[in-house]
């Protein structure tokens, strides 16, 4: 096996930015979700409610980040400092950094709602789901878990079933991964759950398979919203744990400076 593809969304629920390598944190790739949008009740805005975030593309730069979008003059926001505030991560209280008011009211203007953008300035304020993680693992923004990794197989095999019922296939983007391999068969990535990958030199913990939502049936270019492809996940891929695509990863650093690297082209393993 091979990784593929490598994505970070430096804006939780923006528009991805794509790479040929990245560095591997404790908390995930370097820079993803580190940033979050939230409402006047401080509680996240998703593309689930807010398909227009879609139309924001932050690029990552040296001492913060630039904000574009189609129709809206580039702004650059550096990372804040100052006093946190507590922001609703679904079912959880995270102290963050604001951005300022310039961030606010360029966000505000291109989602056509008010919003706040924040930082996550400490990365070790969120613990992993202690049922499937260990004492000392940590997450961003991100939905649950440092990474998500899909296999390219697993999405041919839902484009499959999408064609045969009279649908158009999907891209891999929908589902948002972080990391995609290819040489497996399909749904091959359901028995790697409770062992592990390794990816280059980086060994992950390959803790649960991702439960999909609604997200998934918005296009992430145009913001458009259908029915596909939850609805035949919920068709072939329907289990207790919910309608299952990829799996989620938690790095292990141990030996490596709590730091590594991962490149389009590296041998994946399973360990």
């Amino acid at each position: 096996m091979r990784l593929t593809y490598l994505a970070t969304y430096p804006v939780k629920s923006c528009h991805r930015v794509e790479a040929d390598a990245a560095e591997v944190e404790p908390w995930g790739l370097a820079g993803d979700r580190r940033w979050l949008i939230v409402d006047d009740d401080a509680k996240l805005i998703t593309q689930r409610e807010t398909p227009e975030l879609g139309r924001i593309r932050p690029q990552p730069r040296d001492g913060g980040l630039l904000l574009r979008a189609a129709g809206a003059e580039d702004l650059w926001v550096p990372f804040p400092s100052g006093p946190t505030t507590d922001v609703r991560h679904f079912f959880l209280s995270i102290a963050a950094t604001p951005a300022g008011r310039d961030a606010d009211r360029w966000i505000s203007g291109v989602i056509g709602r008010p919003a706040t953008l924040v930082h996550l300035d400490d990365p070790t304020r969120r613990p992993v789901d202690p049922a499937y993680g260990e004492p000392g693992d940590r997450v961003s923004f991100a939905d649950g878990f440092p990474l998500l990794l899909a296999n390219a197989a697993s999405l041919d095999a839902v484009n499959d079933w999408l064609v045969e019922a009279g649908e158009e296939p999907v891209p891999m983007t929908r589902f948002r991964p972080n990391v995609v391999v290819s040489g497996a068969p399909a749904w091959a990535e359901d028995g790697w759950i409770g062992g592990r990958v390794v990816i280059g030199d980086v060994s992950f913990r390959v803790p649960k398979a991702c439960s999909r939502c609604v997200l998934t049936t918005v296009d992430p270019e145009t913001g458009e919203k259908g029915r596909q492809p939850l609805r035949v996940l919920g068709q072939r891929r329907r289990f207790p744990q919910g309608l299952l695509f990829g799996v989620n990863l938690i790095p292990d650093l141990e030996g490596q400076d709590g730091r590594g690297k991962i490149a389009v082209g590296d041998e994946v393993i399973v360990a």
